[in-house]
């Protein structure tokens, strides 16, 4: 069976020699064995409870702490759950930096398609930013809530050539006349729009925004703020009611 000296085990662990020195000296790694000589000689065993030790150190177990553990007749299990944790902790870490990577790479770009850098624009694309995944998530209900309707029209066009028969798509309109008045106030409750000349944030009035041509990003409207006309861009704008 391997020994090694505390410089190679220190070497092993990602530690130093001070440190393997210390945990002896506070009793929670003693080594196997002495040389002849009075060196400190650790086994495999020796190995696997250090890096048991460092891992808890990592987690900012202080070294009393530590001690208890490695004395419970099962330290496996607290320590697996020790693992666990962390590794629930460490999921959420990395969640909210991937959060921030997307934000600053939709920042970066965003600057690149600005004529003018400017404060302003920074704080326009943070506000585009911050409610993107909840336009989106709206965008994609008012779909999924429109195929329906949109499968009965095509039936009844069909049943209508084919058949002869004009009643279904006299209840198709009945159907997607108040679908639309109900999605169209649904989704202009919902969102606002940030004018490119004085950066303002404002609501136009539901006829407006209606009948105002646009793009799946912006519409062209009159700025309440400030009176400019031209396309403004849309972001979420909260659970209004």
């Amino acid at each position: 069976m391997s020994k090694y000296t505390t410089g190679e085990l220190a070497k092993l662990c990602g530690v130093t020699v001070r440190t393997v020195q210390y945990y002896d000296t506070r009793g929670i790694l003693i080594p196997s064995e002495l040389s002849e000589g009075g060196r400190r000689l650790y086994s495999e065993e020796d190995v696997k409870r250090m890096k048991v030790i460092c891992f808890l150190r990592e987690l900012d177990l202080p070294i009393d702490a530590i001690a208890q553990i490695l004395k419970e007749e099962h330290p496996e299990k607290v320590i697996s759950l020790l693992i666990e944790q962390q590794e629930h902790v460490l999921s959420d870490e990395i969640s909210q930096k991937q959060q921030k990577l997307e934000k600053l790479r939709a920042l970066k770009n965003g600057l690149k398609n600005r004529a003018a850098f400017s404060l302003e624009s920074i704080g326009d694309i943070a506000k585009i930013m911050e409610g993107k995944k909840k336009l989106k998530s709206m965008r994609w209900t008012m779909l999924l809530t429109g195929i329906p309707v949109t499968a009965l029209q095509w039936f009844a066009i069909i049943f209508w050539i084919v058949q002869g028969v004009w009643w279904p798509f006299v209840l198709w309109v009945l159907i997607a006349v108040p679908w639309g008045i109900l999605v169209s106030r649904y989704y202009f409750r919902h969102v606002k729009y940030i004018c490119p000349e004085c950066h303002a944030v404002f609501k136009p009035t539901l006829k407006e925004a209606f009948w105002a041509n646009h793009t799946p990003t912006a519409r062209k409207l009159t700025c309440t703020a400030c009176g400019h006309k031209g396309f403004c861009v849309e972001i979420w704008g909260g659970d209004e009611k």
